[in-house]
Parts: structure tokens; C-alpha cells; sequence
């Protein structure tokens, strides 16, 4: 494994590189909202990838390497994960096929980029469906489900049964994995790395 220090519009990200001894794709995941790269189910998904040939790069935002927890707005968040995409695109993963994805806000930032990263799947971990009630208000947030039907290539969704965010529905080009647990998917890795190897290989058959 290594670390690369890639530019970004809102700084410095950190790409976790985990190359694949002869890889024929690539996986670039990001973290969720208040965590790091080193989240239980971003480590099960990397093994998974290695072992089936698929490199991985896990990434940290900007933010996250400037040592806040806060994460930042969207629009920034996604313009970083372009930015990074692109640098993997242009060097380490130079004619590979990118999946991308990520863990809860990770997953949602590769939703929302998933044209503009030119990528041919995305796997969202702990997808975060609906927010809780605004605090203020006690309104309900609106769900945040649109963000997963706009992506037009194959979805793969590993929701814990017990996940407070909600379990998102199937759809036309989307595969939802239900395994024990809560929004963490601590409780049953081995049913994750399975769910995963699983979509991965019917996503990269030759």
C-alpha cells in the first residue's frame, strides 16, 4: 500500500492506493461524513477487490487531512472527488475501467458524480436514505433516494437490516444487499466481502 498526496480545488486529498498484482479495473471509495478510510467495511471491500484483480484506491477528503471532522459542503466534497478521480484516471489507473463508490457520505458523493467520473458502477455502503428529523422544525428531511436513481450504470447497496437511515429499494440497475446490522455493517462482514465479490464479478465479466 501507498499514499499519494493529490491536489484539489479545496486542497490537499489522500489517495490509499492497494494495487492489484495485475488488475483489469480499479475501485476508488471515499469515507463516510465523520470517519476515515480505515472503516471496517472500506477495509472488507478493499480485500475483496484485491483479491479479484481490481485495484483500489481509498480516499480522504480534504477536509479529513486538514484534521477536521466537519465535513464539508457538497458541492466542494464533489469537486474534490473529481479532482482526485481524474488524477487516478490520468496516472495509476491509466486505461482501467473505474468503479467508484464509498461508505454512507461517500457513497452519496459518487452518486452525485457518477457521470462525471466516467464510471461503470458504483458500490454505496451504508447508503444514507433519509436523514433524521431537522432538529428546529422537527420536519422530516427529504429522502435523499433521487440521488441514487440518477446514476444510469449497475448499483450495488449493502444496508444494514437495522441501518436508522432506511433501507433503499431496488431499482432497474440497482442490486440491494440487506446484512445484519446497523449503519456501521460491523455485525456480518463475511456477508458484505460475499455481497461484493459476488457484483463485482458479474459487473466485470469479460
Amino acid at each position: 500500500m501507498t499514499v499519494a498526496e493529490i491536489d484539489t480545488p479545496h486542497g490537499p486529498a489522500r489517495a490509499h492506493l492497494h494495487p492489484a498484482g495485475a488488475p483489469r479495473a480499479a475501485l476508488v471509495l471515499g469515507h463516510g461524513a465523520g470517519g476515515g478510510v480505515g472503516a471496517p467495511d472500506l477495509t472488507a471491500a478493499t480485500r475483496v477487490a484485491v483479491e479479484a484483480d481490481v485495484s483500489v484506491a481509498l480516499v480522504e477528503q480534504p477536509y479529513r487531512v486538514a484534521g477536521r471532522r466537519s465535513p464539508a459542503p457538497a458541492a466542494q466534497l464533489d469537486a474534490a472527488w473529481a479532482a482526485v478521480v481524474a488524477h487516478l484516471r490520468a496516472g495509476p489507473f491509466a486505461g482501467l475501467e473505474l468503479v467508484t463508490g464509498g461508505r454512507s457520505s461517500g457513497a452519496r458523493v459518487a452518486c452525485r458524480t457518477a457521470d462525471a467520473t466516467r464510471a461503470v458502477g458504483l458500490l454505496c455502503l451504508a447508503f444514507p436514505l433519509q436523514p433524521a428529523r431537522r432538529r428546529a422544525s422537527g420536519a422530516q428531511a427529504p429522502s435523499r433516494l433521487p440521488e441514487l436513481d440518477a446514476v444510469a450504470v449497475p448499483v450495488l447497496v449493502v444496508q444494514g437490516a437495522r441501518d436508522p437511515f432506511g433501507m433503499p429499494p431496488d431499482g432497474p440497475q440497482r442490486t440491494v444487499v440487506q446484512v445484519a446490522g446497523d449503519h456501521s455493517l460491523r455485525s456480518d462482514l463475511p456477508a458484505v466481502r460475499e455481497a461484493i465479490a459476488r457484483w463485482l464479478a458479474g459487473l466485470l465479466a469479460p
